[in-house]
Formats: C-alpha cells, sequence, structure tokens
C-alpha cells in the first residue's frame, strides 16, 4: 500500500504546497496558508523549485542548452530554466523500491531550477532532449531546502526560510 498524507493524520486545515508524483522523492511543504500556496506556486511569481535528477546516460552540452531554452512537451512548451550537471556526482542512498539499472548505460545526476511545476514535467523534459529521469528528488522550494531530512521526517519552519 502507497503511503501518502493522510497517514500522517495533519490537521484538517493543512495541505501541501505543490504535489511530489509518486516515482518522485524530496522536500513536500505542508502548510495552513493559502496566501503562502498562491505565492510559492503561482507561475507569475517565478518561485523557484530545485530537482535532481539522476538521468540515464550522461547528457550532451547540447541537451542541456535544450533544457535550458525551454523545451516542447506534448502540447506544452516549458519556460526557461537552469539545468546543469552535479559534479562531483552527488552519493544518495538508494530509494526504496530500487530505481531500475543497467550496467551497460551510465547514469548522470543534473540539477534543475524550474519556476514552474506542470503535471511529470521534469520527467518529460529530460526524455524530450533524450535522457530519461530514473530518479528525481526536490531538494528546494524559494530558499528552503531538504537538507538531511529523510523520508517520512519533517521540521517545522517560518515563512522567512521559504521567502
Amino acid at each position: 500500500m502507497e503511503e501518502t498524507l493522510s497517514h500522517f493524520n495533519l490537521p484538517k486545515d493543512v495541505y501541501a504546497c505543490g504535489r511530489l508524483d509518486k516515482d518522485s522523492e524530496g522536500l513536500l511543504l505542508l502548510t495552513n496558508d493559502g496566501a503562502l500556496i498562491d505565492r510559492l506556486l503561482n507561475p507569475k511569481n517565478d518561485k523557484v523549485k530545485t530537482y535532481w535528477v539522476q538521468v540515464e546516460k550522461i547528457p550532451t552540452l547540447e541537451a542541456l542548452k535544450k533544457l535550458v531554452a525551454g523545451v516542447k512537451i506534448a502540447d506544452y512548451q516549458t519556460k526557461p530554466c537552469k539545468a546543469r550537471i552535479i559534479e562531483p556526482m552527488p552519493v544518495i542512498g538508494e530509494r526504496i523500491p530500487p530505481v531500475r539499472t543497467r550496467l551497460s548505460v551510465p547514469t548522470c545526476w543534473i540539477e534543475i531550477e524550474l519556476t514552474e511545476g506542470k503535471n511529470r514535467q521534469v520527467r518529460r523534459m529530460t526524455a524530450a532532449v533524450g535522457f530519461p529521469t530514473l530518479r528525481l528528488i526536490r531538494k528546494k522550494i524559494g530558499k528552503l531546502e531538504l537538507g538531511d531530512l529523510l523520508p517520512g521526517e519533517f521540521r517545522e519552519i517560518n515563512k522567512s526560510e521559504i521567502i
């Protein structure tokens, strides 16, 4: 059975600010402040969300430039973003369940900073430039960083830590 926010017995007026699909990991902000949610999620406000993305193969400079410029996914043109290979490669514990691996195909971690967040956007973007996503971790929302929190852990924060 998949774990959802309902398993955490949150107060009725607390909601997730954004979403992570079942195949993604990382920072999820929970709040009862509707104005803050709008400020962070409304694309007109250009609030940055940072993701670490493990992709199949090593992205070329050309592929990274395409990501940065924005790519066509389905009928949508993504906004320009920042994308770079993370060097040195981060050491990150195994995912449960583990991601698929192929011994003959190298993987690479890239960092992508977006100001929008369409459904499965990062996965669709990396696939569009030929480097499918294997693992996706949201590291930051605004100034707020995931840090060393493990899955299921949480901490209380102040608004000043985000904006």
